[in-house]
């Protein structure tokens, strides 16, 4: 039996399972969805309008799927590193009829950090609501409505060879690695962003995904949100969302929620862009200045690239590191302001 230890942080009571890697790693690792529907409501970060999203389990191999079921008949669109364009401001999903899903990356981060491999994504706008800008109520959202194991072995996408690309001073790179880690370095010239806080490196796992990733905040310049407002883009993005910077300083009331949460959400982004690529990672990621495009931009070269990768499961003798994917927090049910929800048996 696995020794437990309670952790908490605000909102979520969870369980981590200190010895699940020592004493719990017998049986084949499987596929994950969720148990149940649920639902929540929101708005879009750069549409402003009121999105209405509902998460149900799905099959195995099904992998994430997302319905526009606003649009008679409904449009799916599968998350693929290929489908993925027009991706400087946020990470939007095309299928083959041109219809689109924008501002995917923090659902599907969340999705990807907890290690489900299938679910539905319903929704009636053409963006996933941003909630507070993090991950954090989408994790809220997945453990709320149970995670569990399926029928069939869990697929790994693990990194055989390096392969990097860059844009200017800007680049990002995947190689071989036990386990999913992730070295990330980000270059800001204001005062309110310290040169100890542009570096954050960390081993993935579900419980450190929600303690040391789910939590950081996407962010802005006020400077750049004007402008972008005037161009008809970031209409829902208010402190309630993002963390804005001045010329000076943060000026959310309540501050950071980590001094380098500015780093942290770039790493948390990555999470989910690299996530297209339909498998959890097994290897190791490191970045400097890299946003969505070029996070995509990775994913899909590796995917292209003879050699760079290959596709696993956890019955496949000599694998190194998918058990760092096992351990599921478990939730129970607590406050959680923001966010409104309803489940479905």
């Amino acid at each position: 039996m696995c020794s437990t230890e309670k952790v908490m942080f605000p909102g979520i009571s969870l369980i981590a399972y200190n010895d699940v890697f020592v004493h719990c790693q017998t049986a084949m690792l499987k596929q994950k969805t969720i148990s149940q529907h649920i639902e929540t409501t929101g708005i879009g970060l750069h549409s402003g309008k009121k999105v209405h999203m509902k998460l149900s389990p799905a099959p195995v191999n099904t992998g994430v799927v997302f319905r526009r079921v606003d649009l008679s008949p409904a449009e799916e669109i599968p998350l693929r590193a290929h489908r993925i364009k027009d991706a400087v401001l946020a990470t939007n999903l095309f299928n083959d009829n041109g219809v689109r899903i924008s501002t995917i990356e923090h659902l599907s981060s969340a999705i990807a950090g907890l290690g489900i491999d299938n679910l539905y994504v319903e929704l009636d706008a053409a963006e996933v609501p941003i909630m507070d800008g993090s991950s954090n109520p989408f994790v809220y959202l997945l453990l709320q409505a149970g995670v569990q194991d399926q029928q069939e072995a869990k697929s790994f996408l693990k990194i055989t060879k390096p392969v990097r690309v860059t844009d200017g001073d800007k680049w990002a790179m995947l190689e071989p690695g036990t386990g999913f880690s992730l070295d990330f370095t980000i270059e800001f010239n204001h005062p309110a962003i310290a040169a100890d806080t542009c570096q954050f490196a960390l081993q993935l796992t579900p419980e450190r995904y929600v303690a040391e990733l789910s939590r950081a905040r996407t962010f802005g310049f006020i400077k750049d949100i004007e402008y972008l407002q005037k161009q008809g883009l970031s209409l829902g993005a208010s402190l309630d969302n993002a963390i804005g910077l001045d010329e000076f300083k943060v000026v959310n009331p309540d501050g950071l929620r980590y001094p380098n949460e500015l780093v942290r959400h770039k790493m948390l982004d990555a999470v989910g862009d690299l996530f297209a690529g339909g498998h959890n990672l097994l290897g190791h990621f490191s970045a400097y200045k890299s946003g969505h495009a070029l996070n995509n931009a990775l994913i899909c070269a590796v995917l292209d690239t003879a050699n760079a990768w290959t596709l696993i499961t956890s019955e496949d003798p000599g694998v190194n590191g998918q058990e760092n994917y096992r351990a599921v927090p478990a939730v129970t049910r607590s406050s959680f302001p923001s966010l409104a929800f309803r489940t479905h048996n």
